[in-house]
């Protein structure tokens, strides 16, 4: 994990699609501190970044992020109302690429929706 106890993986779980992620944000986490000050906000980075590590848990692989297309930031997420969050991905390997699809969602509201590209490092 990138930034220490930032979030906590519930469960991931093989689905149909591919994977099924549930995770817990720590709301009281100093990132929220400054993102923003009593209004805390999930920065869209640490998103991205949270995908990356679960697509390395379930491949065992450590990656690096080549592309990133069709990134949708649809809503925003206050940790402090909705810290439960469900990612769910799926992974194509090919040769030495790894392609994702993925979506962010709490509750019914899905915040966002990525397609990236990795490499293993």
């Amino acid at each position: 994990m990138l930034i220490k106890d930032f979030y906590r993986v519930v469960s991931i779980q093989n689905v149909e699609t591919g994977y099924q992620a549930t995770l817990e944000l720590n709301k009281d986490h100093v990132v929220f501190e400054g993102h923003f000050p009593n209004n805390p906000v999930m920065p869209g980075v640490c998103m991205i970044q949270i995908i990356k590590e679960l697509v390395e848990t379930t491949t065992d692989k450590t990656l690096f992020m080549q592309q990133v297309s069709n990134v949708k930031f649809m809503t925003l997420i206050n940790p402090q109302v909705d810290n439960t969050l469900v990612v769910h991905f799926s992974v194509e390997e090919k040769e030495d690429l790894v392609k994702v699809k993925s979506s962010i969602s709490f509750q019914d509201t899905v915040a966002l929706k990525m397609s990236s590209v990795y490499t293993q490092k």
